[in-house]
């Protein structure tokens, strides 16, 4: 009698439909979540539109107050910008840095526009647009540092970080035009390049430095002697021929690799550079 008392109720419509019977969905509010705003930076020196990234403190909006600006090379919303710009959160939140302005340059093709020249055959064969990094700094100097100094309020004190070959072109800016920054960190650079000629370049170029006061910060991790050798050869002329006015350092870091050490040793240079003051 079950399966005729249960047709029954079908014809008749008693039994729950098939809408009532399914679990209903709640309606969850969707809202996008955002870390900072992008840029398309038209560029006459690299003639083409840039990508530049931008993270501004949680109390910028009504604070009124200037703010030091660190530029991230690598930059772009795929490279090395939330990162970075998530250890500057974290030190607003806690309390542990100042609040700093935090602006990605994107990069396109690292190899032209990190690089300086090189005399290598392999290389340039490898890599044939290679060693431009000269027409990279005059954009960061001359179209990207006005940007952001007209549109944003900043304090004039800056700061310029990269990793492997964005450490390269730290190295240089610091070595060849150290005026464009207060502070230079460079985790893990590529002075490998070009059989080194930097590094043993370096001792030239910090006699003719002036001694204004400015930050150098160099790590490595452990990566082996062609990354160590010339890394030895910068620092030994660093000990010989800095000037007073120069504050650097180099900070080994053995259980780290290539890969491994970026977001720490940023996390130790924001700590370092964006100190809050002792009270």
């Amino acid at each position: 009698m079950k399966p005729l008392t249960l047709g029954l109720l079908l014809a008749l419509g008693a039994a729950p439909t098939l809408a009532q019977t399914a679990p209903q969905k709640s309606t969850i509010a969707e809202t996008p979540i955002v870390i900072g705003r992008s840029y398309a930076l038209p560029s006459a020196i690299m003639g083409a539109t840039r990508e530049i990234n931008v993270w501004l403190p949680p109390g910028y909006a009504d604070s009124g107050r200037a703010y030091p600006v660190l530029y991230v090379l690598d930059g772009g919303q795929d490279q090395d910008f939330h990162h970075v710009s998530g250890i500057a959160q974290l030190g607003t939140i806690v309390g542990t840095t100042r609040d700093v302005i935090v602006v990605g340059i994107a990069s396109e093709d690292r190899r032209n526009e990190l690089a300086l020249p090189t005399t290598d055959p392999d290389l340039i064969a490898r890599y044939p647009t290679q060693g431009h990094s000269d027409r990279f700094r005059r954009f960061v100097a001359e179209e990207v540092q006005p940007f952001v100094e007209t549109r944003f309020r900043t304090s004039g004190e800056t700061a310029l970080m990269g990793e492997s070959l964005a450490g390269l072109f730290v190295v240089e800016t610091f070595l060849k035009e150290p005026q464009l920054f207060d502070a230079y960190v460079a985790v893990s650079p590529s002075l490998w390049w070009d059989g080194g000629e930097l590094a043993r370049q370096s001792g030239a170029h910090l006699r003719d430095e002036s001694n204004d006061p400015r930050t150098l910060i160099l790590t490595l991790g452990d990566e082996g002697p062609e990354m160590q050798a010339p890394m030895d050869v910068l620092t030994a002329n660093l000990r010989d021929h800095a000037l007073p006015g120069l504050s650097w350092s180099f900070t080994p870091r053995p259980t780290e690799s290539h890969a491994t050490i970026y977001h720490g040793a940023a996390l130790d240079a924001f700590r370092q550079l964006f100190a809050e003051p002792a009270k």
